[in-house]
């Protein structure tokens, strides 16, 4: 069975276990009157080195409690693999451990005739989920993830497939096994710190509206170089097919704050997804 090896160590993240478990709990908190998590059915997290959007990801993973099995959907920065590839067994490793794959959700979705397909290619060398692994691990235990490489941000194949993931995911709660989605993006890259701001707040009014179809709108109409727009549009295909999403805005900041240069950034934003309905 394949093991994916982490790529970006001791670049985005200290590679050192120690150091890491550390540096993630340092992002991490429990809430300050000591309540329980608070379950939710999915999350965005940013994908950058930790010195850039670790507190983004910490402040929308603290104080709430994911499923123990995750799709984890990321954009393809590499161009290699299927548009829709699925990382079929096996495991990934971190400097924290092997986090392991829900084989069988996984064959699932590919079986599920949705553009979906085993690929290994698409995963080697990208690394947005891997970023998140090490938080995800640190909150959410045992944790099994699903990868998927989402690498087309055509509607209708989106539609497609988000909605084929909404349908396998209804079945199996319908089995009492619960899957929550994680969505690994990024906003707008490389213009000044202003306009990015502008242009993340146009696409993340989609987002809390909950509506695939305007994010996807907004995003090419407006050219906001969110890397996870397709990634995010298939999460909230997959929402609607099980029942009404909610969805949280919990922060945002610019790579501006960690590197002192507001000429050319790169946005961040964290937002949490509930059913009001399922």
């Amino acid at each position: 069975m394949p093991v994916r090896t982490p790529v970006v160590a001791n670049q985005f993240y200290p590679g050192d276990p120690g150091q890491l478990a550390r540096a993630v709990d340092s992002f991490l908190f429990d809430p300050a009157d000591g309540r329980a998590p608070d379950p939710v059915w999915g999350v965005m997290l940013p994908h950058a080195g930790y010195i850039y959007c670790a507190k983004i990801i910490g402040e929308t993973l603290s104080g709430v409690a994911l499923p123990k099995t995750l799709v984890v959907l990321c954009p393809n920065h590499t161009g290699m693999g299927q548009a829709f590839g699925v990382w079929p067994d096996g495991g990934w490793d971190t400097p924290l451990g092997r986090v392991k794959v829900a084989e069988e959700l996984a064959a699932a979705l590919t079986g599920a005739g949705c553009g979906f397909a085993p690929d290994i290619h698409s995963h080697l060398r990208e690394h947005s989920i891997e970023v998140l692994l090490p938080f995800l691990q640190r909150t959410t235990s045992p944790l099994e993830i699903v990868p998927v490489c989402v690498g087309t941000q055509d509607v209708a194949a989106l539609r497609w497939a988000g909605e084929g993931l909404g349908r396998v995911l209804r079945e199996w709660r319908g089995q009492g096994r619960e899957v929550g989605i994680v969505v690994s993006s990024d906003m707008n890259h490389y213009e000044n710190h202003q306009r990015t701001l502008q242009k993340d707040d146009k696409a993340l009014v989609m987002i809390v509206a909950c509506d695939p179809e305007g994010l996807l709108e907004v995003v090419g109409r407006e050219s906001i170089t969110m890397c996870g727009a397709a990634p995010m549009a298939m999460a909230l295909f997959a929402a609607r097919t099980l029942g009404t999403p909610v969805a949280q805005f919990v922060g945002h900041d610019t790579s501006a704050t960690a590197s002192g240069d507001a000429t050319r950034v790169v946005g961040y934003a964290g937002v949490r997804l509930r059913m009001a309905t399922v």
